[in-house]
Order: C-alpha cells, then sequence, then structure tokens
C-alpha cells in the first residue's frame, strides 16, 4: 500500500486493527494537552461544553473524528462528520493557529504514545499514513499552512507548546472536569488512584500549566512499567480479526440507544451571529468550510 494514496485505509488499519486501545488514550491525551493552551483552554470553559456536558463532548468528539476514520473522506458519513466539524467550529472565534496546533496533536501524540508503551513501534508507512491523513481532515476543515510531513508536524507542535502553554484558571477548570470524567468511568474508590495515574502521564511543561503538584518519581516510574508490561502482553495475542472503532469504547456513553452522526455535537446559540465568546482583538477566526 501506497502511504500517501492509501493514507486513510493505512490509518484505519492502524487505529482499528493494530492499536485501537492506544490511540484512544492517545488522542484523548492530544486533546487534553490542548487545554494548557489558554485561548483554547479559556473557550471550552466559556461555552461550558467539558465543564457541564464533559461525558457529551467527549463521546462527540470520539464520534466524529472515528467516523471520518471508519468511512473515510468520500463517503456520505465521513462528509456528513466533517460537515458537523465544521459548523460547529464556525461558531466560534478560533484562530487557523490554534486549530493548526490541535491538528498537530492528532498526528504527534499517538505516535509518542505508541512508541512508548505500544506492542511495537510505528512503521514509516504507518507514520507517513497518519501525517496524511489528518493534512487531509486539516484542508476540508479550511486550516492553513498545515505542516507537510511527520516531523513538521512535531516541530510545530513542540514550538508551539514552548511559546503558548501558560497557567489559566479557566483552563484549569477544564482540566480537572476531564480527570474527573475519566475517573467516573471506574468505580468511585478507584478515582484518587487513577488521577494520580493519569498525572503521572503527563510532561512537566503540562503539569507546570495547569499548576499540579508533579507526582513522585516512584508513580510516575510504576505507572510507566505498568503501560509498557501491557504492551508486552498485547504482543502474545494473536492478530485482531475485526476492526474496533471508537463506537464501540465502553466509555462512550451518551447514546445507549445509537445516534445519527449529523445530530453529534453542539450547535450555534440561537440569536448569535459570530462568535458567542469574546476574544482578544486581532485574533483570525477559522475559515473551514463544509465537505
Amino acid at each position: 500500500m501506497d502511504p500517501v494514496a492509501d493514507a486513510t485505509e493505512i490509518y484505519r488499519l492502524t487505529a482499528a486493527y493494530e492499536f485501537p486501545w492506544d490511540v484512544t488514550r492517545a488522542l484523548e491525551l492530544a486533546l487534553y494537552r490542548t487545554y494548557a493552551v489558554p485561548s483554547i483552554g479559556r473557550l471550552l470553559a466559556e461555552t461550558a461544553e467539558l465543564t457541564e456536558r464533559t461525558q457529551k463532548r467527549y463521546d462527540d468528539t470520539s464520534l466524529l473524528l472515528d467516523t471520518v476514520v471508519e468511512h473515510g473522506f468520500s463517503g456520505e458519513q465521513g462528509r456528513t462528520a466533517i460537515r458537523r466539524i465544521n459548523q460547529m467550529h464556525r461558531s466560534y472565534d478560533i484562530s487557523n493557529d490554534d486549530m493548526r496546533y490541535v491538528l498537530c496533536t492528532f498526528v504527534v501524540m499517538p505516535k509518542r504514545w505508541i512508541d512508548a508503551y505500544g506492542w511495537r513501534r510505528l512503521s514509516r508507512h504507518e507514520i507517513v499514513a497518519s501525517a496524511v491523513h489528518y493534512r487531509t481532515l486539516g484542508r476540508h476543515m479550511g486550516i492553513k499552512d498545515i505542516p507537510e510531513t511527520y516531523e513538521e508536524f512535531e516541530a510545530h507542535l513542540d514550538a508551539y507548546e514552548a511559546a503558548h502553554f501558560a497557567w489559566d484558571e479557566q483552563a484549569r477548570t477544564v482540566s480537572d472536569a476531564t480527570l474527573n470524567l475519566m475517573a467516573s468511568w471506574y468505580p468511585r474508590p478507584l478515582a484518587p488512584l487513577l488521577r494520580g495515574a493519569t498525572l503521572a502521564l503527563l510532561d512537566d511543561p503540562l503539569l507546570t500549566a495547569f499548576r499540579y503538584d508533579p507526582p513522585s518519581a516512584l508513580t510516575r516510574t510504576l505507572v510507566r512499567r505498568a503501560l509498557r508490561a501491557r504492551g508486552r502482553a498485547v504482543r502474545l495475542l494473536p492478530p485482531r480479526r475485526s476492526p474496533h472503532f471508537a463506537r464501540q469504547n465502553w466509555e462512550i456513553k451518551s447514546y445507549p440507544n445509537g445516534y445519527r452522526v449529523a445530530d453529534l455535537g453542539t450547535r450555534p446559540v440561537p440569536g448569535v451571529r459570530g462568535c458567542p465568546v469574546r476574544h482578544a482583538e486581532g485574533t483570525a477566526g477559522s475559515t473551514g468550510r463544509p465537505a
């Protein structure tokens, strides 16, 4: 298979057959770390989507992104998912820089996670295909100046975080709500343990931006060794014979009776033109168009 011409099919094989659990965890971390950019964290706090409707926002984001993976860019379901993504983003004043940064996290964080904790490292074909898949998604979203290669995605992500990660009180509320959501998926007595384990996976710039006390070296070592042990155990399992998509994840809880892709996500505030959340002057909004 060609990593450019067959990029989405290769990415589908990677995400749904080879590493479904790892890709889910990595994309959770990818979206989570974007909150440390104050312009992103404040917007999410002011819309209340990730503080008052945390589970639904998590579900909708996962389902919309994964619909494109499952059905491709030209299929009806994939086009509907992209249309919903663009409709939501056009309701807010989001800069191209922030949109491009979020796109970078989708490319970079899965590779970093899988290389650290997966049952094998990603092949070069898989790395190239991931970058091409998300470049295509970015073009459908109208994002400008998208990096060309994985290495460019990674360099842009690191530079953007070094320049923009900072403390913001509203962003911290979004972070806390997300950590609480993840803990809620498990028995309540485990919540403190799970919060500590999640913090142990965060790098120091992220912990500093949110002003979390860093976990002990022992906690970090135990958590990361446990994930690497899981990867070694998965290596012994037989190859997956059927795909596992995000809609099959037990963490998706908002739609016990099913859903329509066209109904996912947020809707513009009635009677409000443009962005219902005010930002500093000079912030360029997204120019994405429906697919």
